[in-house]
């Protein structure tokens, strides 16, 4: 069976579950959270958006990271799937 490449937030769901000492999953948490997600995001949905609709200027990606930070930090955390 072929493997569908999926990108951040694409594909089903799946969970996953295994026992890890604590400050293995503290180090995990801190180097891979959302944080470190927000980035790659983003820059995924502008590359989107500009391949669908043409080139977003330079002020305008600023202002979409502005948004982006005020939206998904304002509780530290992600919002909920819909």
């Amino acid at each position: 069976m072929a493997e569908i490449p999926y990108s951040i937030s694409e594909g089903p769901t799946t969970r996953v579950s295994l026992p890890l000492p604590e400050g293995t999953d503290e180090a995990i948490r801190q180097r891979v959270g959302k944080r470190e997600l927000r980035g790659p995001v983003l820059d995924e949905y502008l590359a989107d958006y500009e391949r669908r609709r043409g080139p977003v200027p330079a002020q305008e990606q600023e202002r979409a990271r502005q948004i982006f930070d005020a939206v998904f930090t304002k509780k530290g955390e992600w919002p909920a799937e819909s």
